[in-house]
């Protein structure tokens, strides 16, 4: 089945306009089959699991996180889980001002930290080509990272899996699966 998704989102649950109702009603009216609510950490309110978990969709919703890491500068890893499996996200790779080699600096760091598993090369849904075409041995994945309703729709992943958490997320593991833009 063919899935269209956005794996980094932000909601009022930290720093974004939407609430988790109105961010999954405006994904879903835009055809989307699957979102992760991507919250950042410092900034999470402390009922934000159980505010996901009164969203009302037909889309699957992953509860995920932006982990905020220190690895000689800020990063952002998306942590987000399935039923059983969990994947790693180095986020939008292009919005920290490293050079491409500073980047894979970090990326290095990072590897001891967490398992990685892809790693967002969107800023903010725009295409960085640069780090697009960045040699990294991991899947490169499409999102919006919204903030806002305008922010939702740029950029995406569309997956040919079972309408399942642990089947899109091992799609993405896997590299099996399209990045897509609005523009």
């Amino acid at each position: 089945m063919l899935l269209k998704g956005c794996l980094h989102t932000h909601t009022t649950c930290s720093d974004g306009e939407l609430s988790p109702q109105e961010a999954a009603a405006a994904y879903e009216a835009k055809g989307y089959d699957f979102i992760a609510f991507t919250d950042h950490d410092h900034l999470l309110k402390k009922n934000y699991l159980d505010l996901y978990r009164q969203v009302k969709t037909d889309m699957i919703i992953f509860y995920g996180i932006e982990l905020t890491v220190f690895v000689n500068g800020y990063v952002h890893v998306g942590k987000i889980a399935g039923d059983q499996e969990e994947l790693h996200i180095f986020n939008h790779i292009g919005e920290y001002d490293f050079t491409p080699e500073q980047l894979l600096a970090r990326l290095a760091e990072l590897e001891k930290l967490y398992p990685l598993d892809a790693v967002e090369i969107t800023k903010k849904g725009f295409r960085d080509r640069v780090f697009e075409a960045l040699a990294i041995a991991y899947p490169k994945i499409a999102s919006d990272d919204s903030h806002t309703a305008a922010g939702i729709g740029r950029a995406w992943v569309e997956l040919d899996a079972k309408r399942e958490k642990d089947a899109i997320i091992k799609s993405v593991k896997k590299g099996e699966f399209w990045n897509c833009y609005l523009h």
